[in-house]
């Protein structure tokens, strides 16, 4: 496991609203974390996989936002470089956005993506 202090140029970002949002999910789970991963998925390559877990792969990336620890799966750091997680309300619903500048297709529903 690798240990990384926060640069927001190379590094996974989130927002307050997503800091405060993941704490809430692991205020009643102490001791885990979230491991942010993608798979190959959708219409055009990948999805973005979040999970809470106990513990980071050995060759995760370990990012430290105080309240919120994420692990970032070593497979998936290059394609996630850069990228900001955010909360945001549409209508009724909140939802955990992607801002992912690695990005060049989405597809139409925005369940998958590909990178160069």
């Amino acid at each position: 496991m690798t240990v990384t202090t926060f640069d927001p140029v190379s590094s996974v970002s989130l927002t307050a609203s997503a800091q405060k949002y993941f704490a809430s999910k692991l205020i009643k789970q102490p001791g885990k974390l979230i491991r942010l991963s993608t798979k190959e998925s959708g219409c055009t390559g990948f999805s973005y996989v979040l999970d809470i877990v106990d513990a980071a792969l050995e060759n995760d990336t370990v990012l430290d936002f105080g309240n919120v620890t994420l692990a970032v799966d070593s497979h998936s750091t290059s394609m996630l470089k850069g990228t900001e997680i955010d909360l945001v309300r549409e209508g009724v619903n909140e939802v955990v956005k992607f801002k992912n500048p690695n990005v060049v297709a989405e597809c139409g529903c925005g369940e998958s993506f590909s990178v160069s």
